[in-house]
């Protein structure tokens, strides 16, 4: 054993491994804020090494213990794969999401979490984001016009997954939702007929599993070995990248040509001009006079990119919300169904933005839904981008490179906000918003896509989710579908959530009852 260790291949990387440990251990904590560790022990040897690997194996663990003794004042919160993290207390939340981009950034620490250098074929896409310019101007101000698709590609993709049967049987809320949120999405992005394509679908869906896993995989990896490795974990997530690429070759290059004939005055036989992001995005692209932008890879990437944004996050939202009602009672169903045939019925049957935005007990129930299972356990994380770090309003000096957070997971189930905060209280802020005694702007506060210091699903301040919006209306429109077209055996008890490092995620293999709802 010990001729092993001595030869040049093995020792050569042990000292190197060494050498970096006592670095970390002794030298560069010299410079750390003296701060308590959240997940150390008493008499732990290398106690933020120690408490990282505990903290991996139990995240609900280092929140719970982080809000009890360190709610009103910072402490590390070491995790594997995790830079160096400092979690602030409760009350400086606003403090993070009104710095300028210069001192603290969440764009920086989302190049870093997703090793966006490695997991992404063409890093540039993200350096250069137009895809956030497109979905703050002209996604969000289509909400209303894509109501229609956004019903006709629900109704379609549902039927796919989960038929018309006659009697109950047994789905997987997770696999189905995550197809029909993943046709949804694509109808908006790229339009009819692509958005039915099960190659494409099929792709997206295997690319937004490989990034989260590749780079949390990477994160564990020492820096400097981190090229190397990439080059053999990232294999599957550019062959995706470069078959998504095919499949929309052709018609990406249709759409550019339509685009210049239609400047040139020579699009009356084109018929009317697509309205999707790919259009958007060549028409953003054109706009800006930058080449790069409108190439055919370019174009294509984003889309695939959009698919890792829409099909991740929704898919959870989504499958949260049915499990909750699924173990809940028939009457919150029932009382949900009531309303949204009934504001249905005045709209004349049809869907459009009004009747939805009236449906408040439906809004309600995806807020609840997120509220109690949401996927952010600490939120608001942003890289010191400071060249000489930051001081937070407490005093702590946090150095340049480091991460700060927020508390999340403890708010969401704070009984003095949120009372009966571990109960799945369906309609809790449709109640708070017919509340005529409160004023109006704090009861608006309480809709599905509106963020603040207590309620952080979507992020806060400047750099929260810039599809909220969308992501809100959408899925709350395949959640209506499915509770005027089918009916849901209640069940037992719901599935429990997963925590997988600091996140928490649905159950994905639970499955519920359902069967074609037969109207009267």
């Amino acid at each position: 054993m010990i001729e092993l260790l001595m030869r040049p291949a093995v020792l050569g990387p042990a000292v190197a491994l060494v050498a970096f440990l006592i670095h970390q251990c002794v030298v560069a904590a010299r410079e750390w804020p003296k701060l308590p560790i959240i997940g150390a022990r008493k008499g732990d040897w290398f106690p933020y090494y120690r408490a990282a690997l505990r903290n991996l194996l139990d995240f609900k663990a280092a929140v719970l213990e982080a809000d009890e003794k360190y709610r009103d004042q910072a402490a590390h919160i070491p995790l594997l794969g995790l830079p160096q993290t400092v979690l602030l207390p409760r009350s400086e939340t606003p403090w993070i999401t009104e710095q300028p981009d210069s001192v603290l950034n969440g764009h920086v620490r989302a190049i870093e979490d997703l090793q966006i250098e490695y997991t992404v074929t063409d890093p540039s896409l993200i350096h250069k984001p137009l895809h956030s310019k497109v979905i703050t101007t002209s996604l969000t101000s289509q909400i209303g016009n894509l109501v229609p698709d956004v019903v006709d590609e629900t109704a379609w993709a549902v039927e796919q997954v989960w038929g018309s049967p006659t009697e109950y049987q047994d789905v997987c809320v997770y696999d189905t939702m995550r197809k029909v949120i993943g046709h949804v999405s694509n109808r908006v992005f790229v339009g009819k007929p692509h958005c039915r394509n099960p190659v494409l679908l099929e792709v997206g869906m295997a690319y937004a599993q490989d990034v989260p896993l590749v780079s949390t995989l990477l994160k564990m990896v020492w820096r400097p070995l981190r090229p190397l490795v990439a080059l053999f974990l990232t294999i599957p997530i550019h062959m995706r990248t470069r078959r998504f690429r095919k499949i929309l070759w052709s018609a990406i290059e249709q759409r550019l040509a339509d685009y210049d004939a239609r400047q040139q005055g020579l699009g009356e036989k084109l018929g009317p001009e697509p309205n999707d992001f790919l259009q958007w995005s060549i028409k953003h692209a054109k706009d800006v006079g930058d080449p790069y932008q409108w190439k055919i890879e370019a174009l294509a990437d984003r889309i695939l990119l959009l698919n890792f944004a829409a099909i991740h996050t929704s898919s959870f939202a989504l499958t949260n919300a049915i499990l909750e009602l699924a173990a809940s009672k028939q009457e919150y169903i029932d009382e949900l169904r009531a309303e949204i045939e009934g504001i249905l019925a005045e709209h004349g049957g049809q869907w459009n933005k009004r009747a939805l935005a009236r449906m408040q007990k439906l809004d309600s129930v995806m807020r609840e839904a997120s509220r109690l299972n949401s996927f952010v356990t600490i939120g608001v994380m942003r890289a010191v981008t400071a060249k000489d770090g930051v001081v937070t309003p407490s005093g702590v000096k946090i150095p340049h490179g480091w991460n700060v957070a927020g508390h999340s997971y403890p708010v969401f189930h704070d009984e003095n906000i949120y009372p009966g905060a571990n109960e799945f209280r369906p309609f809790r802020f449709a109640e708070q918003r017919a509340d005529e005694s409160i004023e109006y702007v704090k009861r608006a506060a309480k809709a599905f896509a509106t963020t603040s210091p207590d309620y952080l699903a979507f992020g806060h301040g400047r750099e929260a989710c810039p599809g909220r919006f969308f992501a809100s209306n959408e899925l709350k429109l395949i959640l209506a579908h499915l509770v005027v077209n089918y009916d849901i055996e209640i069940m037992k008890s719901r599935p429990r959530n997963m925590w997988i490092g600091l996140n928490r995620v649905p159950p994905l293999k639970a499955t519920i009852r359902i069967k074609r709802r037969v109207k009267s």
